[in-house]
């Protein structure tokens, strides 16, 4: 089941009532796991890009939609890699600042993962 997103502050997001003071992924069975930003940090230096190791990190099979939520100004993107996976995966990926993609969240139908950074 997808858990509702109550919303979030600069720093932290709350899902389902749980307050989460690190960026998050939430899995197709709903489940919270802490975003591994290491794996494009130490490509490029920053997480507010998505390398291709972290799309792989990051998507589950099934999947038919991506939505990220790209911190609360919007300076998440993904690589020209990780946009590459996920439309050979046919995952059809939304990226809003991180507001927005609660919106989109709590709105969404079907087969969805997230990504929501909680910073900048």
């Amino acid at each position: 089941m997808r858990p509702a997103i109550d919303g979030t502050v600069f720093g932290s997001i709350t899902i389902a009532h749980s307050e989460y003071e690190h960026d998050v992924i939430i899995r197709l069975n709903g489940e919270v796991e802490k975003r591994k930003k290491k794996l494009s940090k130490a490509l490029y230096g920053t997480s507010h890009i998505v390398s291709l190791a972290e799309a792989h990190y990051v998507y589950e099979r099934g999947a038919q939609r991506l939505i990220i939520g790209s911190g609360q100004g919007g300076n998440v993107t993904l690589s020209d890699e990780a946009k590459n996976f996920f439309k050979q995966m046919r995952c059809e990926v939304q990226l809003l600042p991180t507001p927005q993609a609660i919106r989109a969240w709590n709105e969404a139908q079907g087969a969805v993962i997230g990504l929501f950074h909680v910073t900048c």
